[in-house]
C-alpha cells in the first residue's frame, strides 16, 4: 500500500483581507484516485488543525462533480478540519508527497522549514516530490545537501504571470512566482494556452501549472506510484 502525504495551506486571507485558501480541486483530484486505490493519506499543513477553502474555487464553473462531491462530504470536510501539523510527519517515510495549492500557499509555503526538510530528505530519497499550481511556491527555497536550490536546472511548471492577470490576483499576490521560478535556476513549462491543463516530469519531480492541471497530476501520480 502507498502512503500519500499531501500538504495544504492553513492561510485564509491575502494581506489585504480579501479571502484566500486551499484551491479544493487540487486536494480532491489526488484525494479521490489515492481513495481508489486504498492507498493512505495524510492530510498535513504548515500549522495542523483548519484548512480554509478558497471561495473561488467553490464557484460553479470551476467547481467539478468530484470536487463538489468531497466537499458536501462531512467526514473530508472534518478530515479538513484535522490537518496534522507537518512537525509531527517530518520523519515519516511516504511513497509521494504533494504541494497543493491554492493563492494562499504563497504565505506560508515558501518559508516553511518543515515543509523543506520533508521534500529535501524524500527527493534525495529518490521518492516522489509533486507539487500543482501556486503549491509549487513551497519548492522555491528546498535546498538540497550540497547546498544547491532543488529545483535548478530542473524542469518544473507553476501559475504564471498572465495567468495571475486572468485570475486578477497581480495585485493581491505577495510576489510573482513565474519569476521566482526562474531566478532559482529552473526551466519553467508553460502551456500554449493558459488555463489549461499542463504537467510537467522531470525524473521524480512532478508539477502541474494550475487548477485545470488537477485530474491530469492525479493521473501522472497514479501511474507513477504503480511503476514502483
Amino acid at each position: 500500500m502507498k502512503k500519500l502525504l499531501l500538504v495544504v495551506t492553513n492561510i485564509d486571507r491575502y494581506a489585504s483581507g480579501l479571502p484566500t485558501g486551499l484551491w479544493l480541486s487540487e486536494l480532491t483530484h489526488i484525494y479521490h484516485k489515492a481513495k481508489e486505490k486504498k492507498w493512505d493519506i495524510t492530510i498535513g499543513s504548515p500549522k495542523g488543525g483548519h484548512v480554509p477553502i478558497d471561495p473561488e474555487s467553490l464557484k460553479p464553473l470551476v467547481l467539478d462533480k468530484i470536487s463538489k462531491n468531497y466537499y458536501e462530504d462531512p467526514i473530508f470536510r472534518d478530515e479538513l478540519n484535522h490537518s496534522k501539523d507537518l512537525y509531527e510527519v517530518t520523519n515519516e517515510p511516504f511513497d509521494c508527497i504533494y504541494l497543493a495549492g491554492g493563492h494562499a500557499t504563497m504565505y506560508d509555503f515558501p518559508d516553511n522549514e518543515n515543509i523543506q526538510e520533508i521534500i529535501r530528505q524524500q527527493y534525495e530519497n529518490s521518492k516522489l516530490v509533486a507539487a500543482i499550481c501556486h503549491g509549487v511556491g513551497g519548492l522555491l527555497n528546498v535546498r538540497l545537501s550540497n547546498g544547491e536550490y532543488m529545483i535548478k536546472g530542473k524542469s518544473i511548471t507553476g501559475f504564471d504571470w498572465f495567468e495571475e492577470t486572468i485570475a486578477r490576483r497581480k495585485r493581491e499576490v505577495p510576489f510573482n512566482l513565474e519569476a521566482a521560478i526562474k531566478n532559482r535556476g529552473a526551466n519553467l513549462r508553460k502551456a500554449f494556452i493558459p488555463m489549461t491543463s499542463n504537467v510537467v516530469v522531470d525524473k521524480n519531480l512532478v508539477t502541474g501549472q494550475n487548477p485545470f492541471s488537477s485530474k491530469e497530476i492525479a493521473k501522472v501520480l497514479v501511474e507513477q506510484l504503480e511503476k514502483i
